[in-house]
């Protein structure tokens, strides 16, 4: 990501049929959006500039419409760049590919990317692939929603582990029609 370090990051806010959500771009690039007050929430955040205006934030906002009309906006046309280490983008990045609608385990997440990560661990596997460590990576991802953690249930099928609170992850896989 090329920064210009001129360029300020800036807030807005979204009405959403499950709670307020906040959004962040700077930088020529979505950086965060959550719900606010969820787990993992940087308070931080409310420092910035509030800009609905901002291009970027915008389009967040038409695409989070059409997400919740039922819709399925599978084109992203504007940048993410949610910042963490290359461990959880290449989580966030495996996260992207699992289509609307559909679910994933942690642990097929987890054996996705031991086979895509360098070998860097013990007996040469990758070292950081455990369902464990993929669930730790998911919900910390700082773009809920267009990065779909909401799509990695438990192993027997169970809603686990989301930021935004489980009532959120039901929520959003019924509006997805998942199984």
């Amino acid at each position: 990501m090329s920064v210009n370090i001129t360029e300020k990051v800036y807030i807005t806010y979204y009405q959403t049929p499950l709670g307020e959500m906040l959004g962040m771009a700077g930088y020529g690039t979505i950086i965060g959006l959550w719900f606010v007050g969820q787990k993992y929430f940087p308070k931080d955040v409310l420092s910035c500039e509030e800009r609905p205006d901002d291009p970027l934030l915008k389009q967040v906002g038409v695409w989070l419409n059409a997400y919740f009309r039922g819709e399925n906006p599978a084109t992203i046309d504007f940048s993410m760049t949610p910042f963490g280490s290359d461990f959880q983008q290449a989580v966030w990045a495996a996260l992207r590919e699992i289509p609307y609608g559909e679910t994933t385990t942690y642990g097929a997440l987890a054996r996705r990317l031991s086979t895509a990560l360098p070998q860097n661990g013990p007996s040469g596997t990758p070292a950081s692939t455990s369902a464990r460590a993929v669930g730790a990576a998911v919900g910390h991802n700082p773009v809920s929603i267009l990065i779909p953690c909401h799509r990695v249930v438990g192993a027997d099928g169970g809603l686990t582990g989301y930021a935004g609170g489980l009532e959120r992850k039901a929520a959003l896989l019924r509006l997805e029609g998942a199984r």
